[in-house]
């Protein structure tokens, strides 16, 4: 994974591909960082960059899913 996909156009870290990233119940904050613990109107590393100044710290990528091809030659995800 290059980095072009972690980042967005202004350098925050892409929240949709990291592992704290949650979408929330709540329809008025339906972005949430479940490493901070907060929900946004925003997505989260902006809302980061808006508070601090500074860029989320935070960022993790998603694992990859796992694929077990040892069943008959389809490919399954674990």
């Amino acid at each position: 994974m290059n980095s072009s996909d972690q980042t967005d156009a202004n350098g925050a870290p892409n929240c949709w591909r990291c592992k704290y990233f949650a979408v929330s119940w709540d329809p008025a904050q339906p972005y949430a960082c479940n490493l901070m613990g907060f929900k946004s109107r925003i997505s989260p590393a902006l809302e980061v960059l808006r508070a601090d100044g500074r860029r989320c710290m935070g960022f993790s990528p998603k694992n990859a899913p796992v694929t077990n091809t040892s069943t008959k030659g389809r490919g399954v995800i674990v």
